[in-house]
Order: structure tokens, then sequence, then C-alpha cells
């Protein structure tokens, strides 16, 4: 079976990588049973005592009332677009709405503007001013729980007033439609990350999914990190090939964020991050946020989803015909086909401890300091226990159970992007001012 979800839509078997190209991502051969030879949770300084699990609820009961935790992938907006979905009432289906996000303790999240890297530039445009304004009219309709924020600032300040913030990343360069203006119009907007590319090349960008066209970063490609860095909007290079990320690097003035990435030596995916390149992301003063898709989790099930590559193929084809364009509806859809293979033993069940394991490794590697959470909720297939953003607590329970101080833990939770966001602000005024 594929690798299945928003950020890995299957289409076609690529033999040469051993995966799936989807629409969104394309697979890679992974490397055989790693992950079962790294043990649970040793990146984290372990606790002194033992505690009881009621003690364990309590303490992350107590970080939670003091920490911000901020989501920095999401893919909600595609139901606002195809469905008419309202975050105000507890839905029965996909992963996050208002009451679920209270629940798991969530006060910031990032929602993704995405269309196809293959549309038509003018329709990707015009979907993704549709997406922003479907955004910001949530926002409007739910004035008591949600808060519309661009800065840092903002983030903390809905946190002291009891609010969601709501913010929004742009995934995908192709959609700036190699215009600087229409780059600067997304930031007036409020889009405060840009993805530089997503599952395919775009005109300036390498991605990491597809064959290599640029040698990374074209020309025009360092004016956008630049332009970026002026507007005071994150540079993302999750979905990059690596030389785009180390050519991003050297153009960047102010730390770059990975949105919704995990770890490669933990699943050998090209949609992962190296450790030399988690190194370097650390030594730039960014943040990687761990990603909860089951195939960049799972060494196992990305060798499983190889090995039954031909086996869900006219499934997978019933249900996107079904759903046509509803790039919700396929997300859905993806689950339900992945929690049936596991249900026949096709797949193995990928538990949410593993989210951990990635932020040990990302913690042991890159230093407390650059790590956060990318959940890529409602665009990716979620691990068992972490089927909504209700779970989201579940997190700070376990990294209190595998011995992180409160700090770290708030570090973790969302204090790691708040510091690459004020940076990025900071380097902003300054560039601003040197005109």
């Amino acid at each position: 079976m594929p690798h299945w979800g928003r950020d890995l839509r299957p289409r076609q078997f690529a033999p040469a990588t051993g995966g799936w190209v989807g629409r969104r991502v394309l697979r890679s051969a992974a490397a055989l049973g790693l992950f079962a030879l790294l043990p649970l949770g040793f990146a984290a300084p372990r606790s002194s005592r033992d505690n009881t699990s009621a003690d364990i609820a309590a303490r992350a009961r107590a970080i939670r009332r003091h920490a911000i935790a901020v989501d920095t992938h999401d893919d909600t907006p595609q139901r606002m677009l195809w469905e008419n979905f309202d975050l105000g009432h507890r839905d029965p289906t996909g992963n996050i709405d208002i009451p679920r996000m209270r629940d798991g303790g969530l006060n910031a999240i990032f929602m993704s503007i995405w269309t196809p890297g293959t549309l038509p530039p003018a329709e990707a445009s015009r979907r993704a001013f549709q997406q922003i304004d479907l955004v910001r009219e949530q926002v409007t309709k739910h004035p008591a729980d949600l808060m519309l924020a661009t800065t840092a600032a903002d983030v903390r300040r809905a946190r002291k007033e009891g609010k969601i913030a709501v913010l929004m990343g742009m995934e995908g360069g192709h959609m700036i439609n190699d215009d600087l203006d229409l780059l600067r119009k997304y930031a007036a907007l409020g889009v405060r990350y840009l993805t530089l590319t997503h599952g395919v090349n775009d005109d300036w960008a390498d991605s990491s999914t597809d064959k290599p066209a640029h040698n990374g970063l074209t020309p025009f490609g360092r004016s956008v990190v630049e332009e970026l860095n002026r507007l005071g909007v994150m540079v993302d290079i999750s979905h990059v090939s690596d030389k785009t990320f180390y050519d991003a690097l050297q153009v960047t003035r102010a730390p770059v964020l990975a949105s919704h990435s995990s770890c490669r030596a933990l699943c050998n995916v090209p949609r992962n991050m190296s450790d030399d390149m988690l190194r370097a992301l650390a030594k730039n003063g960014g943040v990687v946020q761990i990603n909860f898709h089951v195939g960049f989790l799972s060494q196992e099930y990305a060798d499983a989803t190889k090995a039954n590559a031909d086996r869900g193929k006219q499934s997978i084809s019933d249900m996107e015909k079904s759903c046509g364009e509803n790039e919700a509806c396929q997300g859905r859809g993806y689950q339900r086909l992945s929690d049936e293979a596991t249900a026949q033993g096709i797949l193995p069940v990928v538990n949410w401890q593993r989210i951990v394991d990635h932020i040990d490794h990302a913690v042991q590697v890159a230093g407390v300091d650059h790590v956060g959470l990318g959940s890529d909720f409602d665009g990716a297939v979620m691990p068992r226990g972490m089927e909504d953003v209700s779970h989201y607590g579940q997190i700070t329970e376990e990294l209190v159970r595998r011995g992180y101080s409160d700090a770290d833990i708030e570090k973790i939770l969302g204090g790691n992007v708040l510091r690459v966001m004020t940076e990025v602000e900071r380097v902003s005024r300054e560039m601003k001012r040197a005109k």
C-alpha cells in the first residue's frame, strides 16, 4: 500500500525510488528496520524517580496552563474550501475544530494555504486567495474563540485572552507565480511562512520529491528568500531538496522553519531531515516541527507500503474518482484505506508515541531549542491514539514521562517557534530600516 495522506498523495508507482509519486510527495525506498534498533526515549534525560500516572497527568496539566502550544501545519482550509466547513462545531470527522482544539490544549494553529503544484498559475493563486479569505472569515465568525495573529506578540496576547491564535502559512512557492509583488500581497493578508516548494519543483527551487531541475535555488529563488526575510515571513524548508535547504541557509539572514518534517534517521524518506540537516538548522537558529504522518514516523510502515505498492491501487483509484477534486474528501479516504490495510495486517500499526521518538532524536541531534510540533492534521494519516487534536495533551504527558523539564517542554510545545518568529520579525525591521 502507498503512504496515504494529503501530504502523500498516491498517483503512480515509481520503481526507481521504491515508492509512489503523489500529488503531494514522492516515496523513496526505505532502509530496512532501522527504527526497531533504536531505544525509546534515548535522547531525553530520565527522571530520577518513578512518577505515578496521576503525578504525570497533574504535572502535564500544570505545564499546559503556562505553555503556549503551537501547531505549525494544519490542512483544514481544504475542508473550508471544498465542504464549507465551520470550525465552531465538534465534527465527527477530520482532525480539527474549536471544541477539539480546546480539549487538546492547542493555543495557536497555522492554517496551511495549499494548492496542487500542477495547477495553472492563475488557478493556483485564485484558490490561494480564496482559502485566505475563508480562514479570515472563520476568525470573524468566532470572535470569542479565535484571534487572527501575524506576530509572536499576537499569539501571546491571544493566549492571555483565552483565545486560539489563528495564523497562516503558504505551502508551496508555486503559488507566488514567480512574482514578488504577489508574495507581498500574501504577506499583507497575514501569511507568515512560505514553504519554498511542495511535492514537485517550482520554477525556482527543487523539491525533495521531484527530479532535480535547478541544482537547489535559482537566482530568483535566492531573491525570494531575501524578500521573505525583508517581509518578516518565515522561510519554510519542509518539502525542499537537500540542496535547496542548504542554499536557503546560505542566503537567509533569519532563522528558518521546517513546518512539518520528521527525522530521516528514524524513517528514511526524502521528506524527513537528515542529522546533518538538523545540525545545520540548529546552527542557523531555526526549528524543526515534527510531522505526525505515519509514513514519516515509522520505518516499518514505509517498508510495508513499498512492499505492498500494487495492492491498493484500485481502492485508491476508486476513492479518488469518488471524491473528485475535493482534497478534504481524499484526505479522509487515505486515512480510511490505511486503517483498513492495518486491520488486515497489510500495514503495521503505528502508535502515537512514535511522534515523541522523533522529538527525542531531534533534541539529541539539534538541541531542545530547535524542536517543535507541526502535525499535518487534516492532511495526512495519523498514528493510532492521535486521531485528532483532542489527543494533543498526551504529548506533554509523554515528555514528562521521558524526563523532560517543564521549561524544555514549554519550548517544544511552542516556545521555540515563537522565538523564531520574534527573530524573523527583528530581521525584517532591520532590513526595512536599512533601505
